[in-house]
């Protein structure tokens, strides 16, 4: 059993160094496929409405097989970086040689490291046809929907990961971000802790107690609303554990790299590679695992002077694609005289005027440019 000062170490030096920030597509993780293609781990299982090649990647021969797949939402690509960083660390020669091995003869793991190739491509939800293929498993109407069901019905698989990001609204009731969620899905609208249901709990539980002494206070639970629309509804519905990743905010780590070595330690812990310091686990330890909240923006402003008024600016940014990068663009959600939501950011304008984009006027969904103290003209940085 890998010890966490060991990983950490690890880590730090040997991470997937060729990915990094918000915006991974195809051409990103090609040079990797090339290479993992020449070791026989990649196959193309299929293309995606706009024709780009979908892979599959497997690595290891056990007799226990899991599938996972990534970005089946475009623009949520924490959790494939953290799929690299755990390929890597697999395919590496120098370390935890024991582990490893014993990984390759227990396991098969098959995984599809961008489901929805297009929508990544333009840092979309959806598909090239604007269809949220998390919406999508009973009609399968797309052609992603298709190979993913094919390579479930093909594979039989034990377990199933499904990958995915949060926004950085996500909040948990200690005030802390919600790093990193996960989620047993319903399998039925009373949300029957089914055989399947339950086995995907513990699993979640483990890697729980794993990861809070890398990020204590920092992991929740997501919403177990049932939809057999939703794709791990549906896999738990037919009897298959299936776990929800959902890759959060970290402190000042709007790029997710900090997130997605949490990520890479959670892969580790559902392994079993990771040692815990707790062996059994209920599912009332799984329950204990505190549910999201919507409590955070990414900037408030606290004690702005508006027309005669005290009040706080909520800000939140948006994700826009500009020449292969990720910009945050700020847009004001809220304007109250008491905000309840916190800021990752907070400022305190001290009952000061503002300029907005130039101007005293402040509106709702505008957009901003720039922001100044209006006596002193000095610029507010966000």
């Amino acid at each position: 059993m890998i010890l966490n000062s060991q990983i950490t170490n690890w880590y730090s030096k040997h991470f997937e160094t060729r990915l990094s920030g918000r915006h991974i597509c195809l051409k990103h993780i090609n040079p990797i496929l090339f290479e993992y293609k020449k070791l026989g781990l990649v196959e193309v299982i299929g293309n995606s409405e706009k024709g780009e090649k979908i892979h599959l990647i497997k690595i290891g021969n056990g007799p226990k097989k899991v599938l996972a797949w990534s970005q089946m939402h475009g623009n949520e690509s924490t959790t494939t970086k953290a799929i690299f960083d755990f390929l890597k660390f697999l395919l590496q020669k120098d370390h935890f040689n024991n582990e490893i091995e014993i990984f390759k003869k227990e396991w098969s793991f098959f995984i599809i490291p961008i489901l929805n190739p297009d929508g990544a491509e333009l840092y979309t939800r959806e598909n090239a046809n604007l269809i949220d293929l998390n919406r999508d498993a009973q009609n399968a109407s797309q052609v992603e929907s298709l190979i993913l069901l094919d390579v479930f019905n093909s594979i039989n698989p034990d377990f199933c990961l499904n990958l995915h990001d949060q926004r950085t609204i996500y909040s948990l009731p200690n005030g802390q971000p919600a790093t990193i969620s996960f989620l047993a899905p319903s399998a039925d609208a009373k949300r029957t802790v089914t055989s399947a249901r339950r086995i995907a709990m513990l699993t979640i539980a483990r890697m729980n107690n794993i990861l809070q002494s890398f990020i204590p206070g920092k992991i929740g639970r997501y919403d177990d609303s049932f939809n057999i629309n939703c794709v791990g509804d549906s896999f738990q519905a037919n009897g298959v554990p299936t776990i929800l990743f959902e890759a959060g905010h970290f402190p000042n780590d709007y790029q997710r790299e900090k997130t997605r070595e949490y990520v890479f330690y959670a892969f580790l812990g559902f392994f079993k590679l990771l040692e815990s310091n707790k062996e059994l686990f209920t599912i009332k330890d799984y329950l204990i695992i505190p549910e999201n909240e919507k409590n955070f923006n990414d900037v408030v402003l606290r004690n702005v002077s508006l027309n005669d008024e005290i009040v706080d600016i909520n800000i939140q940014f948006e994700e826009k694609l500009l020449n292969d990068s990720i910009i945050l663009v700020p847009r004001i959600e809220d304007i109250s005289k008491k905000s309840k939501k916190t800021g990752h950011k907070e400022i305190d304008i001290e009952r000061n005027e503002l300029l907005i984009n130039s101007h005293e006027n402040v509106f709702v969904n505008e957009e901003i440019a720039t922001i100044f103290f209006k006596k002193s003209k000095k610029a507010i940085i966000l």
